[in-house]
């Protein structure tokens, strides 16, 4: 399947204004027996009650017959199951939708198509659910930006509720774009329309992504692509007499700009732009600030403070270098910081209890190690050990707390992590660039 795919990206590079027929025959038995494969098992079942264990049990019987429905034009999405988590915060719920197993398994073969063709017509600058690359891609390319470009200025964006708001005909235009086949954006539409079961009662979709769906993610690049890529690339960018460059990551993006009226003027027309296709800013969010080597000095003759703005989970700012230059600093951002860590006394002191010491250290040690595998990047190593020390501080409380007497000081329990070691705080992602002076 993976050589059709290969084939299919190599046919849209070739052409890059063709419109692709015949994809929906791409959803077959055998494509689509590699996406159930790719699904988690012990996942939450749909409105149907059929977890990805059951629908195993007959497995080629099953596709055999969604594909046949598929070819039929007989195959319908069920509505997702609608359920309810809590926020970081733990003050409030965020909506979760849970879609039935076959529903995933088709729309992970929609994405795998759609990945096929808009990965050769993506641009640079997106990050975002793309096969290799990451968020730590982007936070480089920012950092290259901001080191090795004159920018003085910086658009620090935020689309007010992105997922629930793309528009429906829009996004279908856009897809009209490079594919033809009427059947394959007959299915998609479907996915986008079947809407949400909550308390029994079916609650349609007129706008948004789907709920819960794997192939939100690329559906959302390709709307952004068109409402906002090419845009800035095709006609912002030429117009501007100064340095302009873009970094996204999904819904979340900045752009960094040379001359403060351009800037001014960008923001403006980027309000206008997005209002086009039923998008707004989210205007406590959106903010244009002073930013870059001279931002400072700046700050200082004012008697201001230097911004600062934040980006995927850090919060960046004006630093120095040792020798005193300039140097765009990062660290973890304060609230995510405090989540992360409140989050962490949660699970402890709802673990210490219910689970062998053993079994608690092994999934500590993973969150540990994923934590420190996501924030730890150039800058950050201070905030990367606040957060160790402040984990194993609440490690000796909670173990404590086990029992009635106590188990450990802090002297023993330091012998006992030397014994039982967890990871440490540690840099996986080197950004900095040999243009720092």
């Amino acid at each position: 399947m993976q050589t059709k795919l290969n084939l299919l990206s190599e046919f849209a590079k070739r052409d890059e204004k063709s419109r692709l027929d015949n994809l929906a025959h791409l959803l077959s038995e055998e494509n689509l027996k590699e996406c159930f494969k790719m699904l988690k098992k012990g996942k939450a079942a749909g409105i149907d009650g059929v977890g990805v264990e059951e629908y195993e049990k007959e497995l080629e019987s099953n596709l055999k017959d969604l594909v046949t429905r598929m070819k039929a034009q007989s195959y319908r999405p069920q509505p997702v199951r609608r359920t309810y988590i809590a926020k970081a915060n733990g003050k409030s719920l965020r909506p979760l939708g849970i879609p039935a197993v076959e529903d995933k398994i088709v729309q992970r073969g929609i994405a795998r198509v759609l990945e096929a063709i808009y990965e050769v017509d993506f641009l640079d600058f997106s990050y975002g659910f793309r096969p290799h690359r990451s968020c730590h891609q982007a936070l480089k390319r920012l950092d290259q930006v901001i080191m090795t470009q004159p920018i003085n200025h910086i658009i620090d964006a935020d689309i007010k509720g992105f997922f629930d708001c793309v528009d429906h005909e829009w996004l279908m235009k856009f897809l009209g774009v490079r594919i033809g086949d009427t059947n394959f954006l007959r299915l998609i539409k479907r996915f986008l329309k079947n809407g949400y079961m909550e308390e029994g009662k079916l609650h349609p979709s007129d706008e948004g992504t789907p709920q819960g769906g794997v192939v939100s993610p690329i559906l959302a690049n390709v709307y952004l692509h068109y409402a906002l890529d090419l845009w800035m690339e095709k006609v912002v960018k030429p117009e501007c007499r100064g340095a302009v460059e873009i970094i996204r990551y999904a819904d979340d993006f900045v752009i960094c700009v040379q001359y403060k009226d351009e800037a001014v003027k960008i923001l403006t027309a980027l309000k206008e732009r997005l209002a086009k296709f039923n998008l707004e800013l989210a205007e406590d969010k959106t903010r244009l600030i002073e930013f870059g080597r001279f931002a400072k000095q700046n700050a200082s003759a004012k008697d201001q403070r230097v911004a600062t703005f934040n980006f995927l989970g850090f919060t960046h700012f004006i630093d120095k270098t040792r020798k005193g230059g300039f140097k765009l600093g990062r660290t973890t951002d304060r609230k995510k910081l405090r989540t992360k860590l409140k989050e962490m006394n949660g699970w402890l002191k709802a673990s210490r209890n219910m689970f062998a010491i053993a079994d608690i250290w092994k999934t500590l040690r993973a969150k540990l190690r994923g934590h420190f595998q996501y924030y730890g990047v150039s800058g950050n190593y201070r905030a990367l050990q606040r957060f160790e020390y402040q984990t194993k501080r609440m490690i000796l409380k909670w173990l404590n707390r086990r029992s009635q007497k106590k188990s450990f000081n802090w002297e023993s329990f330091k012998a006992y992590l030397e014994r039982h070691p967890l990871p440490t705080a540690k840099i996986h992602h080197d950004f900095y660039t040999s243009f720092a002076k």
